[in-house]
């Protein structure tokens, strides 16, 4: 497979799906992959038509991290903190098949939800390669774990299962051996048949009282109230309910 694939999208009604697609190096980035994935996250934000996106990798396994080879090769790959740092501004869904290892598991937080299948391992074993996660993980990971879990993980290197992370709250949703993506394509599909930019609001003001004041998060809804609220879909969906029908939502 030649890495100019080593990203694949499909539009699926409203949702893109996403693939990863290294399976014989188990999905490890690249620069290629970065790239690719950097092209998806684009179309999934920048397409009127499209409400959120799920994200998987191809083969046995979601991501194992940065491709360690192409780093002694070349260094990091180029662009990757793009997605790291700033994600998708639509909603984004990992769909998580045998492991999220090192960067995939950063990957994975990157996403607003995750959906992992039965036994799946989920680890940032940096520290026994002489890093460390410097992709988000020590940033993410202790808010949606308790600390003790967060700080073993980090320290140790040794990975949780999938039924862990979904009793600590990492982890939305459990799903059997090979159907993550099925699950993860459930709840997104769920997500959008609700109005596009209303989601995407609602993720944004989530994301974004971490750490604010009370006054300084009403300063902060205001604009993006008078944005969602005048827009075509804020007109659409009481005129849609007034008329018993479902919406016909533009994401304008």
């Amino acid at each position: 497979m030649s890495d100019d694939q080593a990203v694949l999208t499909e539009v699926r009604g409203r949702v893109l799906l996403i693939t990863l697609n290294r399976p014989d190096q188990m999905n490890a980035v690249n620069t290629d992959l970065a790239q690719g994935l950097i092209a998806a996250i684009r179309q999934l934000d920048d397409t009127d038509e499209l409400t959120a996106g799920v994200l998987t990798g191809a083969g046995r396994g979601f991501c194992a991290g940065m491709d360690l080879k192409a780093f002694a090769a070349g260094g990091p790959p180029v662009g990757f903190n793009e997605f790291l740092e700033n994600g998708a501004r639509k909603p984004l869904i990992a769909a998580v098949e045998g492991f999220a290892l090192a960067g995939g598991l950063e990957v994975a937080l990157t996403c607003d939800l995750i959906v992992a299948a039965e036994g799946v391992k989920l680890g940032i074993p940096e520290v026994g390669v002489g890093l460390f996660a410097a992709g988000g993980a020590l940033l993410r990971l202790p808010s949606r774990v308790p600390y003790a879990v967060a700080m073993e993980m980090a320290l140790t290197a040794d990975p949780i299962t999938a039924e862990q992370a979904h009793a600590y709250g990492l982890v939305s949703r459990v799903a059997p051996k090979g159907g993550a993506v099925d699950a993860a394509m459930e709840l997104a599909e769920r997500i959008a048949r609700n109005a596009p930019l209303s989601v995407a609001a609602s993720k944004q003001m989530i994301l974004e009282v971490q750490g604010r004041t009370e006054a300084e998060f009403w300063d902060l809804q205001r604009p993006v109230m008078a944005q969602v609220f005048s827009s075509e879909d804020a007109k659409e969906g009481p005129r849609a309910f007034a008329e018993k029908r479902p919406p016909e939502w533009t994401g304008r």
